[in-house]
Order: structure tokens, then sequence, then C-alpha cells
């Protein structure tokens, strides 16, 4: 009862500290210390079973696992940024929607990205400028750009099938499936994720105007340069590369396919857009270094979940949810939403979840394919609470808002939408 009364109160605290911006390398591991002396672990024994070492083989092993997916997805989301091509694509899109569809424009913008294998942490920078002109040319609140970026960006993109996103690769590896798994059923849910979210998000603003608020400008809101950006046909190669490149590669090289298709983008993206790069030293290092930080915050919390997983109430937590009655894929995606949201990341949810939930679901005779949508959907549900690292980058770093602001609509789209898609699927996948 300790160790669950401690592994409670120990996220409660990391969701605290993480929303009074307290960096999750410092907020995690001491968080991590609470789970540990509630649930009886050693704190400094050697050998397996302690809290270092139980912390630091999550946090080294995610690292381990996929170091090489973020930096060459941070380096082409800076070389796409740096190269004018990322704008180039956005402002394609926002001029055949135009400033009255400011919301739309903003949303598919994001999603083109984030499909096409940018960082969702690039995209965040990449969309805010053009979010900021079309929510003040439109006069919309401006405390909605987060809920809207971060809608086309995590939700019905990230996990959908054929992304090149790692939350969609990461099953692969535990249940020997491909990135296009049952999608079928994933596109179904996409559409109907997205055409329910933009209702809501709409309706949302559209009341938060009745009411009377407008956008406020700031002093430090970008500016447009008037640089000049490759053509939009040229800006597009890239992204299609790294779709094409998956797709044809995915079978032959299974989880590799993700390095050599990033590579391949940026390659494609230094290759044809040459001419209009501004420091291409200078983005081939900011990658790098986002990378780092990205892949540490997310490995931060990945040690946190796998000092919860020596704990004792880890093995309660899996166990009942295991002896849920119903569906095995309603356990797997309870299951995996719950650790999703006890790291707060999506990639690290799985990562702690399918080494225990894959061989159980699956000595069952659980459809790999069906498994693998349902774990990859429901993961990115729970996991945008407060603590999570893109929340807190998009709300505070780049947008500067508040949670007490920012949040409620990122809420309502992140994760009460992706409980929803991940109900349609589960229902799909049960009647077909």
């Amino acid at each position: 009862m300790l160790s669950i009364i401690g592994l409670i109160g120990a996220l409660a605290l990391l969701i605290i500290l993480t929303i009074r911006g307290t960096n999750l390398l410092i907020a995690a591991p001491a968080t991590a210390l609470i789970v540990a002396m509630t649930g009886s672990i050693p704190l400094l024994a050697p050998g397996e079973g302690s809290y270092i070492t139980s912390y630091m083989e999550g946090f080294s092993g995610f690292v381990a696992a996929w170091f090489f997916m973020f930096l060459l997805g941070s380096i082409f989301g800076k070389l796409m940024e740096d190269s004018g091509a990322a704008d180039s694509v956005s402002q394609w899109i926002t001029a055949r929607l135009g400033s009255k569809n400011a919301v739309l424009a903003v949303v598919a913008a994001c999603a083109v990205l984030t499909y096409g294998g940018v960082s969702v942490f690039v995209v965040a920078f990449s969309a805010y400028p053009l979010a900021v002109s079309l929510f003040r040319q439109a006069n919309l609140p401006r405390r909605f750009i987060p809920g809207a970026m971060a809608f086309g960006s995590v939700t019905f993109t990230m996990t959908s099938a054929g992304s090149p996103e790692i939350q969609n690769w990461i099953p692969i590896k535990y249940l020997g499936t491909s990135p296009y798994a049952a999608w079928e059923v994933s596109l179904v849910v996409a559409v109907v994720m997205a055409g329910f979210g933009f209702w809501w998000l709409t309706r949302m603003i559209a009341r938060a105007s009745a009411s009377g608020e407008v956008f406020v400008a700031r002093a430090d809101d970008p500016v447009s340069d008037d640089r000049r950006l490759p053509h939009p046909l040229t800006a597009c190669l890239p992204l299609l590369t790294v779709l094409g490149v998956t797709f044809f590669t995915h079978e032959q090289l299974g989880h590799a396919a993700l390095i050599a298709a990033l590579a391949a983008g940026c390659l494609m993206t230094w290759v044809i857009n040459w001419r209009f790069f501004r420091d291409l030293s200078a983005a081939l290092s900011h990658g790098a270094m986002g990378a780092l930080i990205a892949i540490g915050n997310t490995a931060a919390v990945v040690g946190f979940g796998s000092v919860a997983k020596a704990s004792p109430a880890f093995d309660m937590a899996v166990n009942m949810m295991t002896a849920l009655p119903g569906n095995e894929l309603i356990g797997a995606a309870v299951a995996v939403t719950a650790i999703a949201a006890l790291t707060g990341s999506a990639s690290g949810g799985q990562s702690i979840a399918l080494p225990v939930l894959a061989p159980y679901y699956l000595d069952l005779g659980v459809d790999p394919e069906a498994l693998h949508r349902v774990v990859a959907i429901s993961s990115g549900a729970l996991d945008s609470l407060p603590h999570n690292g893109y929340v807190v980058t998009t709300v505070r770093a780049i947008c500067g808002e508040t949670h007490r602001a920012a949040y409620g609509p990122i809420a309502a789209l992140t994760v009460v939408i992706p409980l929803f898609g991940t109900a349609l699927a589960i229902a799909l996948l049960l009647l077909f």
C-alpha cells in the first residue's frame, strides 16, 4: 500500500515541479527517489534492483535504442527550418486556406510537417510564427495557439499508420509488425479524430471570442523577415523522401528503416535546397543539441518509469490491468495509457510497457497488427499530462503562455480526443 501511495504521490509531485519549470533532468530522478524509498528499493546497493541501477538502465537503455532516430529527426527538422522549406510548406498551405481559416491552416501545416517526419518540437518552433500571424489577422485568442499546434502534431498524425514518428515505430521491435500495421483502421480513426478534434477546437475558440476574448499582441511577437524561400514543390520533396524510403525499406530493414529514411530526408533537403540555407553548420549543431535535449528529457522520465517498474506498485498495477475482464486489446490500451501517463511520454511509456506486455498478449493469441495500432494510439493520450516535455516546451518556451491559460484546450485535444480514438480503434478491430 505504501508503494502505491508513494508512486501516485511521486507522479503528482513530478507534474507539479514540471509545471513550475523545474528541469526534468532534476525533477525525474528526484521524484523517482520517492518511489524507491516507499517501495523498499535499495538506493545505493550494487547490482541489479537498486534505485541507481534501475534509473540508469531505463535512462541509458532508451538513449541506446533511439539516439539515432532523435538525432536524425532533429537534424532533419532543423535543415527544413534553416533552408526555409518548413516555412515554404506552411505558407503554401496558409495561402490556399486563407486567414479566414486560420485555425485550419495552423492544424494542417503542423499535420503535414509531422507526418513528413519533422520532429514535433521542431514543428512547434516552425509553425509558431505563422500561427501568431494568422491568429492576429483573424483576431483569435492566442491562448489557443498551443492547442492548435499540438492537435496537428501529436494526435491523428503522430500515431497513425505510416507515420515516421517513433511512437509508431517502437511497437515494431516488440511485435514484429510494420509501420503500416492495421492501416485501414488507422485511417478511419485518424479521419474521425481530425474531424471531431477540429470541430471541438473551433467551438472552444468561438465561445472564447463570443465572451470577448481577442488577440493581444506582444512586443516580442515574431515577424516575417521576407526571406526568399524554396518553391513549395521542392520544399515537399524531403518530406516525400522520408515517407517513400520508409514505405519501400521497412520490410527489409525493419527498425532501421526509420534511420535510413531520416538520413535520406536530410540528404535530400541539402541537395535540393542548398542555396537557401542561412547557416548550415549552425543548423547541424542546433539539431544535434536539440536531439540531446529532447532525448534527455524523455529518457529522464523513462528512468522514472523504470524505478516505478521495479517497485511492488508496478507489479500490482500490471496484474490488475492484465486481469481486466473483456477483450485483451482493452487491457493493453489501459496498461499502455497508464504507463504513458506515468512517464509523461508516449515513446517512454511504450518502451517500458511493451517488453512486459507484448509477450503476454502475443502468447494469448492477440493479433500483432491490431495490438500495434491500439498501443500506438493509446500511448498518445494520457502522455500529454502537464509534465509532458512537448507540452511544457510548447506552452512556456515557444508560446509564452501559462498552463492555466493554455492547457485546457491541449487536454481536450491531445488527451480526450486520443482516448476517444483508442476506443474507436478497439471497436473497429473487434467488429472487423
